[in-house]
C-alpha cells in the first residue's frame, strides 16, 4: 500500500491510519464471527474523503497479497467496506460545520472536476492540499482524495521545492496570480515539469491558494 501510495501514504500517527487499524480489527472479527458488530468509531477526526481513498488503496493491497485468493478476499470485503464506509459517513456529516449550501458545493466540484488541467488547493500555512480534481490524481499516480491533507511539497523534489514557496509566500501577500516553471514527482518519484499559476482565494477563515498546472 505505501509503494502504491508514495507520498499520500498516511503517517504512523495519523487520524487515518488509525482508521484503517479500526477497519482491519472490524474486518477481522467480523470474518471470524461470520457477522458485523457496528464499527467502532468513537474519536476519530479524519477526512472522510481521504479516508475512503485509503480504504479503497488498502482493499487493493489486500487482494493483491492474496494471490490466489484475491478473488475470495476480494468478496469477503467489499460488503465490510461499505457498512465501514456508511457508519464513516454517518459520523463524519453529524460533525460537518455549515458552510455554504450543499447544492452550490457541488457545483463547484464539479466545475472543478471537468478541469482537464491539474487543480490544487493548498493552504499556504502548512502546505497541506485542501483539495484536489481527479487530473491531479492522475497526474502523481494515487486517487483524487487520497491527495487531501497531504503535504504538497512530498510531491515536489527537494531541490524543486524553493520556487513553490516563494510563489507560495507571495500569493498570500498579494492578489496578484503568480505564473511560474515548476516540477512536481509522482508517487514513484518520477519527475514531471509543469507550467503553474497560483491565485489568490481568501474568506474570513482562511487564505487558500489555488494552483492549476499544465504538464509541459
Amino acid at each position: 500500500m505505501t509503494q502504491r501510495l508514495g507520498p499520500a501514504a498516511p503517517r504512523a500517527d495519523a487520524a487515518e491510519a488509525e482508521v484503517l487499524r479500526r477497519f482491519r480489527s472490524f474486518a477481522a472479527a467480523a470474518l471470524k464471527r461470520g457477522t458485523a458488530a457496528e464499527p467502532a468509531l468513537d474519536g476519530i477526526r479524519a477526512n472522510e474523503r481521504r479516508v475512503t481513498a485509503l480504504l479503497a488503496a488498502w482493499s487493493d493491497a489486500a487482494t493483491a497479497v492474496a494471490g490466489p485468493r484475491s478473488n475470495a478476499v476480494e468478496e469477503a470485503l467489499q460488503p465490510l467496506l461499505v457498512r465501514f464506509r456508511s457508519s464513516l459517513r454517518v459520523t463524519s456529516s453529524g460533525r460537518r460545520s455549515r458552510g455554504a449550501p450543499r447544492t452550490s458545493r457541488r457545483a463547484v466540484a464539479a466545475a472543478i472536476d471537468r478541469v482537464a488541467d491539474i487543480f490544487l488547493a493548498i493552504d499556504p500555512d502548512s502546505g497541506r492540499i485542501v483539495d484536489a480534481n481527479p487530473a491531479a490524481g492522475a497526474l502523481l499516480g494515487v486517487a483524487r482524495d487520497a491527495l487531501l491533507d497531504v503535504e504538497a511539497m512530498s510531491f515536489v523534489p527537494p531541490n524543486a521545492q524553493n520556487v513553490w514557496w516563494t510563489h507560495l509566500d507571495a500569493v498570500t501577500e498579494g492578489a496578484e496570480p503568480q505564473r511560474f516553471s515548476a516540477i512536481f514527482q509522482d508517487a514513484t518519484g518520477v519527475a514531471i515539469p509543469v507550467e503553474c499559476t497560483i491565485t489568490r482565494f481568501a474568506t474570513r477563515n482562511r487564505t487558500l491558494a489555488l494552483v492549476l498546472a499544465r504538464p509541459l
